[in-house]
């Protein structure tokens, strides 16, 4: 290895889609001073990567399968607190980035930003900075005041409010967590409780205002379906 070789910063890339890790890994990697050493598809072998190979930085899609990037992030951390996780993810909302923040992370950036914000924001977090993407810095500052009644939920509770707010079901959230469906109704009722929410119609439209559902589609098609999300 190389001196030019060692002082790279080195990225693990975790994302549960190939084709999309490849065109980052080529990001990356364009300019010579960034070396991917891993790629990883879910929480657990991004996990087991992070643990063996020990990346300068991680960066970290939310939505993968099972454990959540949040979710993970938080483990990482708790095994080595020095860790610097930089979320890269779909999600625009504030909400994400705030949770993801509080996990930890020590960056956040969407993927609608441009190409070149990605690398920027390795370094600068390789640096021991934080990194917001211009897009996320403006909104957090107009919305910390929204984001701040979802600050009492668990991560848990934070995914069943994600996906009840995508129309999702009780039996299906119960389903793709692996949990039962009286479990999951209790995660509602202690959301809708921390919420203010007296009830699931009042509960969606909060998601929605927090831009989990920014058409409000669930809240609708509850308000003409009252059992649905209750079979």
């Amino acid at each position: 290895m190389t001196r030019g070789e060692d002082t790279r910063v080195s990225v693990l890339l975790v994302d549960d889609h190939a084709v999309v890790r490849e065109g980052y890994r080529r990001l990356l990697e364009r300019r010579g001073d960034i070396a991917v050493v891993g790629e990883a598809a879910d929480a657990a072998a991004a996990y087991a990567l992070f643990c063996s190979l020990r990346p300068q930085i991680v960066v970290m899609d939310i939505t993968l399968p099972g454990v959540s990037g949040i979710g993970v992030t938080r483990r990482m951390l708790a095994h080595q607190p020095q860790a610097r996780v930089l979320i890269f993810s779909m999600h625009e909302d504030t909400i994400f980035a705030t949770r993801a923040l509080q996990a930890g992370a020590a960056g956040y950036v969407t993927k609608a930003s441009a190409p070149g914000v990605l690398v920027e924001a390795v370094h600068v977090v390789a640096s021991g900075r934080k990194y917001l993407s211009p897009d996320i810095a403006q909104r957090l500052a107009l919305r910390d005041f929204e984001v701040a009644q979802v600050r009492g939920l668990s991560d848990r509770e934070f995914e069943v409010l994600r996906l009840l707010a995508r129309g999702r079901t009780v039996r299906e959230i119960a389903e793709s967590m692996g949990l039962n469906a009286k479990t999951i109704a209790n995660h509602q009722s202690a959301i809708k409780q921390k919420l203010g929410a007296d009830t699931a119609i009042q509960l969606l439209r909060k998601a929605s205002q927090l831009g989990l559902d920014p058409q409000g589609e669930a809240a609708s098609a509850l308000e003409a379906d009252p059992l649905h999300g209750f079979r």
